[in-house]
Formats: C-alpha cells, structure tokens, sequence
C-alpha cells in the first residue's frame, strides 16, 4: 500500500500567503484601470459598512436559466460621505519605479485632515506643477473622508490617493485643479448599475489551527495521537519545513480585494422614498445618514470598517445597465 495522505489543503490557497495581520486598518490599491476617454474621471471614492438588506430584484443576466425572472439576493449597505480633494499629486517613472515629482495642496485644509498629513511641497506652486509636467506619466488626487460625517465616533480622518484616468496628463492636472479644495460626492464618480471592485480589510479571527486555517483534512480515529493536526510536516532531508505546508497562525485581519460588485442602488436618506434604515438602525452602526449604496453580495470587513471603492478592472461591460428592484426587505 502507498504512504497515506494526512493533509490535504484547499486550491489555491497560497495564493493568499503569508496570511499575516494587515500592517493598517485601511486597504492599499496597488493597481489601476485604464479608461479609454478624452474626459478625465477620478477612479476612486470610499464608504463605511452599515449592515446587509435582503434585495428583490429582477434578473437581467443574459444568458442565464433565471432571466427575466424574480431574483432575492444579498445587498451591503456602505455610507458614503462626500470626500475632500486635499491635493494633487504627479509621480515620474523610470527604470527604479515611480517617483514624487510633485505634490500641490489646497489653501484652506481642515485643521483635523491638516495635522495628519506632511506636506512636501515639491513643486511650491500650481504653477511650478505645471511646468513639470512633461516627466508626469500618471496623476493622483490626494483625497481625504472623515469618519464623523458617516456618524462615526473616530476623529482622525483617512487619507489616500485616487488615480486619474482618461485624457492626456494635462487635462487630467487640470480637472483635479479644479476639484481643489472642493468635496465630490458618490454619484460624482459612480452611477446606478456600474460594476466596482471594493478594497478591505477582513474580520480579524485571531489564531487558528490549520483544520480551520486551510481547510486540512482531519486524520483518521486514534491513526495518532492528534486528530486535529497535520500528518506529516515533510521529509526527513533537508531538515526544514517548507512553506507550503500548513500551518497554524493568524487568519483574518488581512488585506483583500473583491472585484465586480454592482452598485444596486445610489441614494440619500434626506430625499429617497425608500426605507433604508431599520427600527432602530443597524446592529453595531446605528442609523445611515446622508449619502449611501448597497452593493449586490457581501464586502470584506466588519461593520464601520472603511472600505474603498475602485473603478472595474476586470471585465469591464460595454454598457451601464440600471437594475430594477421591486423590494428592499430590510
């Protein structure tokens, strides 16, 4: 008989190593997409988990044995407030990567976003931006959101960069110039039925053990004297454990990007029709107020969490199609 397999994890879970707490409670977006435009757009916008409603919609998948048909489905409720356009920022590319050519901030930043950030100001001036512009090859609206506007208690605002796509690099320096010191809003960037990817970090669920870990499968009754561990760690030469066997640790608290999530609905509590809030608001959140979406399926991360929302960069459809819904089961 063969040697017997003790474990067994799940595919292609390495993809998702070293599975290591997240170093910061905001998600990092590491790439971005490409918009085949003449007219500059701003990739990026944010918001805070609320809680989960029930959406009833009607399928409009094409292709599919459901279309046209009744469909009940999982909705996320994210509060979006408006963020702040702080400053622009132009990075330079050669053989070593990406460089700062300059940085140009608003005149009149809030005294709580001001303290958080540190200011290097490259250029000095709108102006002297301008002129270099020639070595830019992407620009980045510096952007801030303070928690407080989505009802929160935390003070101190998050900060990040939200890539500019579409256009020359001239027209895309220009309309974040415009943007200087002024607030966007949701529908600024995205619409009803658009398809964004969301960026988070997940539920932290402390140590785990690799039955829960990996997925290993558990050994067989009393063929050891553990059930819940690994068989075997390896080889007997070299006298190492490589990295591809499981192992217990940290699971959860890490970083995660889901893409494709269809924005179902764009709303503001002060003038929609539809009740969006429950009897007493949502459990761990309180009441939504202001500006909010609910994205179709689930979004990484625990309720208050930040989480960034970034123009589709898979699998981007020809067309924006409004979903139609006939009921949010709250």
């Amino acid at each position: 008989m063969g040697a017997r397999k003790y474990h067994q994890p799940r595919r292609g879970s390495l993809a998702y190593s070293p599975r290591i707490r997240a170093k910061s409670m905001e998600a990092r977006i590491r790439s971005w997409p490409k918009i085949d435009s003449e007219e500059p757009k701003i990739l990026a916008h944010c918001g805070f988990k609320a809680g989960c409603v029930q959406l009833v919609t009607i399928d409009d998948r094409d292709k599919v044995p459901n279309a046209g048909k009744q469909l009940v489905s999982l909705g996320t409720v994210l509060v979006t407030p408006p963020v702040l356009i702080l400053g622009i920022r132009g990075y330079s590319k050669d053989h070593y990567g990406a460089h700062a050519e300059f940085d140009v901030y608003a005149e009149d930043i809030p005294k709580n976003i001001a303290k958080e950030i540190t200011i290097k100001n490259i250029a000095g001036s709108i102006e002297n931006a301008e002129k270099r512009l020639g070595k830019v090859k992407e620009i980045f609206a510096i952007v801030a959101v303070s928690p407080r506007a989505a009802g929160l208690e935390q003070k101190k605002p998050y900060v990040f960069e939200a890539s500019v796509s579409g256009g020359d690099i001239p027209k895309q320096f220009a309309h974040v110039k415009e943007l200087l010191g002024k607030k966007i809003k949701i529908d600024q960037i995205f619409e009803t039925g658009a398809t964004v990817d969301v960026a988070a970090i997940t539920k932290g669920k402390g140590w785990q053990g690799v039955i829960q870990r990996w997925g290993v499968k558990k050994k067989q009754h009393k063929s050891r004297k553990t059930v819940r561990e690994v068989g075997s760690l390896g080889p007997i030469s070299p006298q190492s454990i490589m990295y591809t066997v499981p192992r217990a640790g940290q699971m959860g608290f890490h970083q995660r990007i889901e893409y494709d999530k269809r924005i179902m609905v764009i709303g503001n509590t002060d003038n929609s029709e539809m009740k969006i809030n429950p009897d007493g608001g949502y459990k761990h959140f309180g009441l939504v107020k202001g500006d909010f979406i609910i994205l179709k399926g689930s979004v990484p991360g625990t309720y208050r969490r930040l989480i960034k929302l970034r123009s589709q960069i898979r699998n981007a459809p020809a067309k924006v199609t409004k979903p139609n819904i006939l009921e949010i089961v709250i």
